[in-house]
């Protein structure tokens, strides 16, 4: 009788979320991220995340030590004359702090910061456009200990790559794609003033524009495609999702897996970090027998804003990848509250709002560990014990009865 081995998968990816704010940071590692990263208030490239000062990174790492997790600080701002002022000193506070390390592409950062923060780790940020082993061996021999490969990797170099390296890798795996490569864009510099490399960028690829015709000799323009009306023209790409792929991705050799997004919301972090530490969980516990599951792909359209597609993984992306015309209608839910605190004798749920709801709205409660719960609403209280029909007020305090226990940090949202 044939004997079958176990696989066993001895290292198991770090799930890697974004944390453009404190409570996000929070979040992200209560629905399963093994490490968050953040911005501070200087040498990052999303000036509008909310980032974070020094206090609330000592209260975000103090948080993090208690789930073992990592928090890490983006820096990748391309630098130009006078931007790394005060940097060695920005570095050396983070070391002190406890930030387990900082993502820099640009070489006068990188260098201030290992001669000036010893002992604070470097990771090579995406903007850097690492896609060989000779540049990840390089960096190795400057003392980085992790890249972030560009996005427009493939699968078949990864797997190249972790042949000949030991480097660590961090790879993208779900959210926004930037149309330009690895995000070196200057769309904003012209059309807004704006750099988009100096944390800037106001997503120029992302308006909506018209194809017009001019003719010289009239001193005129038309519109092309004549009397008919045309869908608004786009350079946008569609967003990635490597949900199906988690194998390839783990058999390969990623270390860790980035999420994107420092700038969306609460509702957007938790679902994503609980599908994906889902689905890597499910693989590297038993490969052998995993199995795609459609409810978590399910799950990350909820919180969807484009077409998903994986990016340049498995080829280079064709026009199905981008968003030229009418998007397909993607299904939109409404973060509307979290559970603050249940009752179990009383089956009461204090709420904080966090979008408007009322009686006999149809909503989800969703918490860690992929738990999931649906309840019409009958009964709503405001925090003074009245009946109220809806709770239409910005973040105030509610009570509900629900039917099945829920718990604080639970999220709960409805379809619009």
């Amino acid at each position: 009788m044939e004997s079958h081995t176990k696989r066993v998968i001895t290292k198991k990816p770090e799930v890697l979320a974004p944390a453009g704010t404190l409570e996000k940071l929070k979040t992200a590692i209560r629905y399963g991220a093994d490490a968050v990263f953040i911005g501070g208030n200087a040498y990052g490239l999303r000036s509008r995340a909310g980032n974070f000062t020094y206090d609330e990174m000592r209260e975000g790492v103090a948080f993090a030590k208690k789930y073992n997790a990592k928090v890490y600080v983006a820096a990748n701002m391309v630098a130009h004359e006078g931007d790394v002022e005060g940097a060695d000193e920005f570095f050396r506070t983070l070391r002190d702090i406890g930030i387990d390390a900082v993502i820099v592409s640009d070489p006068a950062l990188i260098h201030i910061c290992a001669t000036e923060a010893e002992g604070l780790p470097i990771h090579l940020s995406t903007q850097a456009s690492a896609t060989n082993y000779e540049t990840l061996n390089f960096w190795k021999s400057e003392g980085l200990e992790r890249v972030v490969l560009a996005r427009e990797v493939s699968m078949d170099e990864i797997k190249e790559i972790r042949q000949k390296t030991d480097v660590e890798i961090e790879a993208f795996i779900h959210g926004a794609m930037c149309i330009s490569y690895s995000g070196r864009c200057t769309l904003s510099n012209h059309m807004a003033d704006r750099d988009a490399n100096r944390g800037g960028c106001t997503q120029s690829c992302r308006w909506k524009y018209g194809l017009f015709e001019v003719d010289e000799h009239a001193e005129r323009e038309s519109r092309l495609g004549g009397d008919e009306e045309l869908e608004a023209f786009s350079m946008s790409s569609v967003d990635m999702a490597m949900i199906r792929h988690i194998p390839d991705l783990v058999e390969n050799g990623v270390d860790s897996l980035k999420i994107e997004g420092r700038m969306k919301s609460i509702h957007y972090v938790s679902t994503v970090s609980n599908v994906y530490r889902q689905a890597i969980d499910a693989y590297c516990n038993d490969p052998d027998n995993y199995e795609f599951k459609q409810e978590w792909e399910d799950e990350l359209w909820k919180v969807a804003q484009r077409e998903l597609a994986s990016g340049f993984y498995y080829g280079v992306p064709s026009e199905d990848e981008q968003l030229f015309g009418k998007p397909r209608k993607i299904p939109a839910f409404a973060f509307i509250g979290q559970v603050l605190d249940y009752d179990e004798e009383t089956q009461i749920a204090t709420i904080q709002q966090r979008n408007n709801f009322g009686i006999g709205d149809e909503v989800e409660f969703y918490g860690p560990g992929f738990t999931h719960s649906y309840e019409t609403i009958t009964e709503l209280w405001d925090e003074k014990g009245n009946e109220i029909e809806r709770a239409a007020n910005a973040m105030m305090i509610v009570k509900m009865k629900v039917s099945s226990p829920v718990k604080p940090y639970d999220m709960i949202r409805k379809k619009k």
